[in-house]
């Protein structure tokens, strides 16, 4: 049995990833040696905890802030975070904020995440470098900061959606290629909608990472053993679980938020010509 001390830090955070209750948190937690994330899958192995919407949650505050062109064929997003909320909403913070999105729309190259590239850069063209900028605000906040990431979409000829709520802390930017307008710029922002509320995992089923896939075959394969399943059925309950998931998780497969009785593929077919080929999904304190 390990001595490692379960700090109610970890306790809250896997609870926080799991919605599991906390004396199942402490448990898997120990049988986990504190790590979190083996902690999480024997949750999920036990049949406690529903699936994850995203690994590697942390504790921290800040903004998102996005900026789409008048033409809406680009758009950028960034997230900057600090330590508490009352610094997130100081005006030094948000102003380095805006500053940064200004920054990464007039400077960055286009990309699904250019966080490093922008860090190295001369803030505003100029100097000191976006690094360095950071570490004075930080000094002024009295908080550490950090610039969490940045994504710059461009879609010539198609249309960039996008969806910030009213608080900040999530932002969703998409880009669609094939059909222009404003047929397209609509659909784009609805499916921007849904993927705030959705969060789906990637566009289709074979942008899904094999090592997602085989963490989610892993803990189907306990389960069915666990639940007493005959052997010999054993194999297609799990491919059946496995399908499931990857449904429920691609973007193009999910019941769309506004109108579940049609999917999200359904939707982008009523534009012609119309397709998604990326998205980015923001929420403060979400790896």
């Amino acid at each position: 049995m390990s001595t490692m001390t379960i700090t109610p830090k970890m306790i809250a955070e896997l609870r926080a990833r799991t919605s599991a209750g906390m004396m199942d948190c402490k448990k898997a937690l120990e049988e986990a040696q504190g790590d979190l994330d083996k902690a999480a899958e024997i949750l999920r192995a036990k049949g406690i905890a529903k699936a994850e919407k995203r690994a590697g949650r942390s504790a921290t505050q800040g903004l998102v802030l996005i900026e789409v062109t008048p033409d809406g064929t680009g758009g950028t997003m960034v997230e900057v975070n600090c330590e508490t909320d009352f610094v997130a909403r100081t005006e030094a913070f948000r102003e380095f904020t805006r500053g940064l999105l200004a920054h990464t729309v007039a400077h960055a190259p286009v990309g699904a995440d250019v966080t490093a590239t922008v860090l190295a850069q001369g803030w505003q063209g100029g100097e000191p470098t976006i690094e360095v900028t950071l570490k004075g605000v930080s000094s002024t906040t009295g908080e550490a900061m950090a610039i969490r990431r940045i994504t710059k979409f461009a879609a010539p000829g198609g249309a960039i959606g996008h969806y910030l709520h009213h608080n900040e802390q999530v932002g969703v930017l998409v880009e669609m290629a094939g059909a222009g307008g404003d047929a397209a710029r609509t659909l784009a922002r609805d499916i921007a909608l849904h993927i705030a509320s959705a969060d789906p995992i990637a566009v289709r089923a074979d942008e899904i990472p094999a090592e997602l896939l085989e963490r989610e075959r892993r803990i189907a394969e306990e389960q069915v053993v666990a639940e007493g399943k005959p052997e010999a059925i054993r194999a297609r309950i799990v491919e059946g679980k496995l399908a499931k998931f990857v449904a429920e998780r691609t973007l193009l497969d999910q019941p769309f938020v506004k109108d579940d009785s049609r999917t999200v593929a359904q939707l982008v077919a009523t534009v012609a010509g119309a397709s998604v080929i990326r998205f980015a999904r923001f929420k403060v304190g979400e790896a």
